[in-house]
């Protein structure tokens, strides 16, 4: 008789304790947060950008042929020197700078807002420009290749011993900003300097696009990681965002493009003004005397 109960006890005592597991520590189960009400950093309303460098490449359209501090391979120069800004208008492809390698270096604006509990939605109002960045493991939808891709996000937590790195395999949070010679632009990416956390965005599907306004192209095997971070705000008040990006391109980059940008926070969107995609023409050279 004593086996039986014995046994009866001992799977009493089993339940209970999974039981208790489940709970932590005797406690209800922590609610399960979306990624809107589990947000470390609040990345809403209107954002201009803030051109601290890279100005000759970012503000006009530079000459032909001018891809300098870029990591071009043969053939990315060979298209970039062929590039035709009528052949591009007359094709329909005036968007072709205004896609995900290149929007956030676009300058203007930008509105930031949650389109629903999963899904954060960026307006650009250089070219009438949308990025919908999902979050969830399968969450991207497929289809046919865009100027934007598709974009899956998450949050990442700050942390001394693992941070989120831009190449995604190495040199974690050693990559600087800035895109033109000596690495300048921004200091490294060091999770210290921002507020709670980041938001991690992975984006693919890309159409073919410029990685400046002069025909470089980037291709559509080309992906793109960022990460969009905030700032703790200035003794006056001002609240600053840092995109740090890196694309790759196995058809036209020998190595990684690092790049940082910069974007201040403004008060109202009676500034945010939408317009078409449109580039207009290159710089003329100065002829030396």
């Amino acid at each position: 008789m004593k086996s039986p109960q014995l046994a009866c006890v001992v799977l009493m005592i089993s339940m209970a304790a999974a039981v208790a597991a489940q709970r932590g520590r005797g406690g209800p189960p922590a609610p399960v947060l979306s990624p809107r009400e589990g947000a470390p950093i609040d990345l809403t309303g209107y954002w201009v950008s803030v051109v601290t460098e890279d100005w000759r490449w970012r503000m006009a359209t530079p000459p032909k042929g001018d891809y300098q501090s870029l990591p071009l391979n043969a053939e990315a120069r060979r298209a970039a020197d062929a590039w035709d800004l009528a052949k591009d208008e007359a094709e329909g492809n005036q968007c072709k700078p205004y896609g995900a390698g290149n929007i956030v270096r676009q300058p203007g604006r930008i509105h930031i807002t949650w389109q629903d509990d999963t899904t954060l939605k960026l307006d650009f109002d250089a070219g009438t420009q949308t990025r919908v960045f999902h979050f969830g493991a399968a969450s991207a939808p497929a289809g046919p290749r865009t100027w934007q891709g598709s974009s899956v996000a998450e949050w990442v937590r700050p942390s001394r011993n693992s941070v989120a790195d831009l190449r995604v395999s190495d040199t974690a949070g050693t990559v600087p900003g800035g895109g033109g010679a000596g690495l300048r632009g921004a200091p490294p990416r060091n999770p210290d300097m921002f507020r709670g956390g980041s938001l991690k965005v992975q984006t693919t599907n890309l159409r073919d696009g410029y990685l400046r306004t002069n025909g470089v192209p980037y291709s559509e095997n080309a992906s793109l990681v960022e990460y969009f971070d905030v700032l703790p705000p200035h003794p006056n008040g001002d609240v600053w965002l840092i995109v740090s990006s890196t694309l790759e391109d196995p058809r036209y980059l020998n190595g990684p493009l690092s790049l940082s940008t910069h974007f201040k926070k403004e008060p109202d969107g009676s500034k945010f003004s939408p317009t078409p995609c449109k580039t207009d023409p290159p710089a003329v050279p100065r002829k030396s005397r």
